[in-house]
């Protein structure tokens, strides 16, 4: 059982990183549907995605505090 333990490790931080693709979909798509030059969309799209990705972080904290503590 220890041994199989990085394996299961490593399946669960792959499925992580499917967030990424997205975040920066959603807010490159976000920005450009309220700006049209390109440095607004960025700097938009920029800030959006910290925002999403510390919002989905804190998340993922609150889901494991709880699931710890059962």
């Amino acid at each position: 059982m220890h041994s199989l333990l990085p394996i299961l490790f490593a399946a669960r931080v792959n499925q992580f990183w499917y967030a990424l693709p997205l975040i920066v979909a959603i807010s490159l798509v976000y920005a450009a549907t309220r700006h049209e030059q390109m440095g607004p969309i960025l700097r938009h799209a920029v800030r959006l995605g910290v925002w999403i990705a510390g919002f989905m972080a804190v998340v993922f904290a609150v889901l494991l505090l709880m699931s710890q503590a059962t």
